[in-house]
């Protein structure tokens, strides 16, 4: 993994550097490694106390009950956790090991983890390690070479946590991109159905895609339905009467369909201007509004049988 080394290690992410660099950046040195590995081999063989310790207090938080369902998966996770330890205390930091590490970070951004909690699991795994399980008193070097690791091992998980729910979130957001299309529904006729979260650069795209289109059918009637939108506040609501706006400003007519009345109450109560905005509770009766205004009609087809 040597492309992972930077010659300024100070200005790159936890989630970027290599092993090497890290313990340089964390001035962990072969004598902190040393006294990290001592301490562990007084530590690691009393591991019940530990797990007793922590569980006892994981159990009073309030995430305990959302990630630890059953029974099954709490004992995976101990085991899982006291290999994770005896990585960390095993006195060595490579490649290898920060791997594991890096993984234990996607791992908490698969399953939602918060890196608050991950951080106070931390600070008490610290304060029990080395105020309750550790035999006599600790010097104040060994604390440090510890605390230092630890600080390492810490950064490493959560800006590979970081990094890993940033690429989450933005394949989320291709997806929904390229799953919303502007469709020609009929002869000047446009529909765009939107499907999860609307933020600025979605709504830009989306006007961008909408007046695109337009310029190239000339169509009549734009229909944006919004049956799929997860939330509308100020910021949503705004957006899409600039749709509309714009659309209006190349001689097309927008309506608006999904509008339940959750969404009609909220849009009234943030007093955003609507203006003369056509809308519909449902998809058909919008698209029926729109082959109305482009002189087309609906017929039902009847079988002969």
């Amino acid at each position: 993994m040597g492309e992972l080394k930077s010659s300024n290690p100070a200005l790159q992410g936890a989630d970027h550097l290599a092993a090497e660099d890290l313990l340089a950046l964390y001035d962990v040195g072969p004598r902190d490694l040393e006294r990290v590995g001592v301490f562990g081999r007084q530590v690691l063989d009393r591991s019940e106390s530990y797990v007793e310790h922590f569980y006892t207090w994981l159990a009073k938080q309030p995430a305990f009950d959302r990630f630890f369902t059953d029974r099954a998966t709490l004992e995976r996770v101990k085991v899982v956790q006291g290999r994770s330890w005896r990585d960390l205390f095993s006195g060595t930091f490579d490649e290898a090991l920060l791997e594991r590490r890096r993984q234990i970070g996607i791992t908490h951004a698969r399953i939602g983890l918060p890196p608050h909690i991950y951080l106070a699991s931390m600070n008490k795994s610290f304060t029990i390690w080395a105020e309750k399980l550790y035999p006599g008193d600790l010097d104040a070097a060994t604390v440090g070479s510890v605390s230092r690791l630890m600080n390492l091992d810490t950064a490493v998980v959560i800006e590979t946590f970081l990094a890993r729910t940033n690429e989450i979130i933005e394949g989320q957001r291709e997806l929904l991109e390229m799953s919303t299309p502007v469709a020609a529904l009929w002869d000047d006729v446009l529909m765009l159905p939107i499907v999860g979260l609307i933020d600025s650069r979605r709504a830009q795209n989306m006007m961008n895609d909408v007046l695109s289109k337009i310029g190239e059918t000339q169509a009549k009637v734009f229909v944006l339905d919004i049956s799929g939108v997860a939330v509308v506040d100020t910021a949503v609501a705004n957006h899409l009467i600039k749709i509309t706006k714009a659309t209006k400003l190349m001689g097309c007519e927008c309506i608006i369909s999904g509008l339940s009345s959750a969404i009609a109450q909220t849009i009234v109560e943030l007093g955003v201007d609507v203006g003369s905005v056509r809308t519909t509770a449902t998809l058909k009766d919008a698209v029926t509004m729109a082959f109305s205004l482009v002189d087309t009609e609906i017929k039902k087809h009847r079988g002969s049988g």
